[in-house]
């Protein structure tokens, strides 16, 4: 039994209508209150387990002000005993060890035990911070680079079906093992600057998964990580990639900083950048403009990724990490944009058309993409087709362990919240609720 702080809620509390819509919502002044009203739990208890100042509890509590940050609504989260689901996070630790022996715990639900079905389908039964791997040789190489490079492949395809918080320590556990290697092992003439480049493209991947399970701080070490181990092997097309990492993750608190970064990406392209390559950093790059409010710049970066993609020399092998970039991917990203500089009318019929033709099982994926193709719906006043629009992204966001489609699909439930004399919007506040 792990420590159980005084100021986690009571289960009934915890399963009132009020406070499970507050959590959502991430409102957590309200939960604040109902706690101190309902449970005797003092603003004072609340602060010291929240590391919050007793005032600032206070003032939550009287509706002014938000939590925003996703360390601190991990700390409220771990301090009020709220499962991870209920705030758009992955499982907290405490939930597993709580769990009596035998019994399923607070997390295992049944979309939770779908999702344990496709970890074992796809080797990562239980989350082991590693995979199986056989000991290395003790000198490296390009055969044995060769191999590890195709293991790194098929482990990508995780991505494509379960969430960051399922991910994370598989990726990172690659990454420690890599670093391993070179510290330890020689190398035939060639093999440790291929491994070199295997390590950044390895902690990209592990940067990607932290960014998708909540841990935006470890993202940025491993991206800037991934810059070093490129600019070692001469890698461009990894360096480039890693700026443009850097920019995806700035832009929640510095547009000018992450479109500079974007920028920087793109001067890596050479004639010699495959086009997939190009078309990433390219539609990277219209991204951290459109969300800049810079339209002419976004649409110019568009139109590149567009060109590279038309490219004759896009028939040639490509690059495992960048080859799932193909013409329904920018079609997206198009229609992101236009929804992000508020144009509707030009991002709704592209998004139509891309996730129509866009499979389920990429459920994260798919609804984040929903999310803003709802997004432009509002923009665009059709309040019904925004509310079936979000309705089938939470369906599809419930099996995966990411907290992105949450903190898309938050703020649009907010937005419908307003017109619940809809029947169609009822049903989907209910469905985000239950």
């Amino acid at each position: 039994m792990t420590y159980k702080p005084s100021t986690a809620l009571p289960r009934d509390l915890l399963d009132d209508d009020e406070v499970q819509r507050a959590l959502m919502a991430h409102d957590f002044g309200v939960v604040f209150r109902i706690a101190r009203e309902r449970a005797g739990i003092s603003y004072s208890k609340i602060a010291a387990e929240c590391d919050i100042k007793p005032e600032r509890v206070g003032t939550l509590a009287r509706g002014q002000g938000r939590i925003t940050t996703f360390e601190k609504i991990a700390q409220i989260a771990d301090a009020l005993r709220v499962p991870g689901c209920v705030v758009g996070l992955t499982a907290r630790p405490w939930e597993v060890a709580d769990a009596p022996a035998g019994s399923p715990s607070a997390e295992n639900g049944p979309h939770v035990r779908r999702r344990a079905i496709l970890q074992a389908a796809t080797g990562l039964a239980a989350a082991l911070p590693t995979l199986h791997q056989t000991a290395p040789p003790l000198r490296i190489t390009d055969t044995y680079v060769d191999r590890l490079r195709e293991r790194t492949a098929r482990l990508r395809r995780l991505d494509e079906v379960l969430g960051g918080g399922d991910t994370y320590r598989v990726y990172l556990g690659e990454v420690q093992r890599t670093k391993s290697d070179l510290r330890s092992a020689s190398f035939t003439v060639g093999a440790r600057r291929r491994l070199t480049a295997l390590l950044a493209e390895q902690a990209q991947q592990a940067g990607w998964a932290a960014f998708d399970g909540g841990r935006p701080r470890d993202a940025v070490a491993l991206y800037e990580e991934s810059r070093t181990y490129a600019r070692e092997a001469g890698d461009v097309d990894l360096y480039g990639n890693s700026l443009a990492f850097l920019a995806y993750e700035a832009l929640a608190d510095d547009r000018r900083t992450a479109v500079g970064f974007a920028v920087d990406s793109c001067a890596t392209i050479t004639a010699r950048t495959p086009s997939t390559v190009q078309a990433l950093l390219y539609e990277r790059l219209a991204w951290a403009c459109a969300v800049d409010g810079q339209a002419k710049a976004t649409e110019k970066a568009l139109t590149l990724a567009c060109e590279a993609l038309a490219d004759p020399r896009a028939g040639e092998p490509q690059p495992d990490w960048s080859v799932w970039v193909d013409n329904t991917e920018l079609d997206i990203m198009t229609g992101r944009c236009w929804t992000a500089l508020r144009r509707p009318l030009r991002a709704v019929p592209v998004l139509s058309r891309a996730l129509d033709r866009y499979s389920d099982d990429h459920a994260r994926d798919k609804a984040l993409y929903l999310s803003w193709l709802a997004d432009a719906y509002l923009t665009a006043g059709e309040v019904e087709q925004a509310a079936a629009t979000v309705g089938r992204a939470l369906e599809l966001s419930m099996d995966v362990a990411s907290i992105r489609p949450r903190q898309r699909l938050v703020p649009l439930l907010e937005y419908l919240r307003p017109h619940a004399e809809l029947q169609i919007v009822r049903d989907v506040l209910e469905l985000a609720a239950s």
